[in-house]
């Protein structure tokens, strides 16, 4: 099949393991982005399948319209940069892996990496040697703090067992469905909403991107926060109701916000509110950008590919389009 890879900007995945399931495909991997519309059809005109890398690229109905060749879309996790109505209604097939048992740790790694560096001031104090000022404030031990964690699903969990390592006391807040869960493995979970956020010294969000999560954090969320407290979220930017966090953090609270994700991406405008935000700690969605991470995902969205190719597509988000 005539295969077009989106988006692989530092020409990665050519070198891991997992490209060798594309043998036998026409192969073609692009590493920078288009600039527009009309220049990404003029690429992938003849593409039987496309493989996107996240987000990077949305799938719209002006887009598809204008690609007759399309037959498959090939990704993993959620998609709510994919318009699935426009490909059904083309009978183009959408795969993609909600539910991988494949686990790595990057995006909870950086999770943690973005906790120290707010709660050591790393980005200040180090911006501040480099100019030859020796020492620009006082920062906070994470031992004995309390981390809450909402979304109790597999990197929060990893998470988890990081912040145990450092000494730190761990509550949970989720779905109902998930404080069950954690109940169940005898996890503990705040008594309520309200006294998560109001209790605990950092908070870090792991939810997807669903219709039922999209503004679950509200600004009254935030600001019952600790003026010192930290939030992070190398999620989705979604998961905070528009204009919430910056309102809440020029209100004062939460003391800190270490972010991986923003509202539109790639974010190239240094004027963006929350990008220079100086009570933010920003970094440009690099949680899954790890040579391991990535080659956990298209370890799946070849095989993808690969069933599609063979006639018994797996992963289908649009299954109403196998009978046509």
């Amino acid at each position: 099949m005539r295969v077009h890879i989106l988006d692989d900007w530092f020409d990665t995945l050519r070198g891991l393991p997992s490209y060798e399931k594309m043998a036998g495909h026409d192969v073609t991997v692009w590493t920078d982005r288009a600039g527009s519309e009309d220049e990404l059809v003029e690429r992938v005109a003849d593409a039987e399948v496309l493989v996107l890398m996240r987000e990077r690229t949305k799938v719209t109905d002006s887009l598809v319209a204008r690609l007759p060749n399309l037959k498959l879309v090939s990704q993993r996790s959620v998609w709510p940069h994919v318009d699935v109505e426009a490909l059904t209604r083309r009978g183009i097939v959408l795969s993609s892996n909600l539910h991988s048992d494949s686990h790595c740790a990057a995006a909870a790694e950086l999770t943690f990496a973005l906790l120290l560096n707010a709660a050591r001031q790393l980005p200040a104090q180090t911006a501040a040697a480099r100019e030859g000022r020796w020492q620009i404030g006082v920062g906070k031990t994470l031992s004995g703090r309390t981390l809450g964690i909402y979304g109790y699903g597999r990197i929060g969990r990893a998470v988890a067992g990081y912040a145990r390592a450092f000494g730190m006391n761990v509550v949970w807040w989720s779905s109902e469905a998930g404080r069950e869960r954690a109940r169940a493995d005898g996890e503990p979970v705040a008594k309520n909403r309200e006294a998560f956020f109001s209790g605990c010294d950092a908070i870090s969000l792991h939810l997807r991107l669903k219709p039922g999560t999209q503004s679950v954090v509200t600004k009254d969320d935030l600001m019952q926060m600790k003026p010192d407290a930290i939030i992070v979220n190398t999620s989705r930017d979604g998961l905070f109701a528009p204009g919430a966090l910056k309102e809440a953090l020029d209100a004062g609270r939460p003391g800190c916000a270490a972010l991986d994700v923003f509202d539109e991406e790639p974010v190239t405008d240094p004027n963006h509110p929350l990008l220079g935000h100086p009570r933010v700690i920003p970094t440009p969605h690099i949680g899954y950008v790890t040579e391991e991470e990535l080659d956990v995902h298209y370890h799946d969205i070849y095989d993808q590919v690969n069933a599609f190719a063979e006639g018994a597509p797996i992963n289908v988000a649009n299954p109403e389009v196998l009978g046509r």
